[in-house]
């Protein structure tokens, strides 16, 4: 089942943003100086909180990712299946081959070579 456009869309937006947030992060884009913690604690808490839920919704994702992988049924696909039929099928055919060779040519041993006229 193939996820449509919009879905593959979206999600490209999103790790584009997170990137772009990252990078911000990296470059010191949102550093603010230990004195606006001091001076502004709500906003300080604000951060906490919002960093708590991201990580919460990631680890929520990665669990349910890695879940998925590890209780989704690992079976062989269809044309795999259909593999091991017909190889099977073909190894019967073999041996009732070597049976019917046997039962109509009992007296001459397998690897035996014609003999030339002289």
């Amino acid at each position: 089942m193939r996820p449509s456009r919009v879905v593959v869309l979206l999600w490209v937006l999103l790790i584009a943003v997170l990137l772009v947030i990252e990078f911000a992060e990296v470059t010191h884009l949102f550093t603010l100086p230990v004195q606006s913690v001091i001076g502004d604690p709500l906003s300080f808490v604000f951060a906490l909180v919002f960093t708590t839920i991201l990580a919460l919704v990631g680890a929520i994702f990665i669990g349910i990712y890695i879940a998925n992988r590890l209780l989704s049924p690992t079976g062989f696909t269809a044309f795999e299946e259909e593999m091991l039929r017909m190889r099977k099928e073909v190894e019967e055919l073999a041996h009732s081959v070597a049976e019917i060779h046997q039962a109509v040519t009992p007296g001459e041993p397998p690897n035996s070579e014609p003999e030339e006229d002289t």
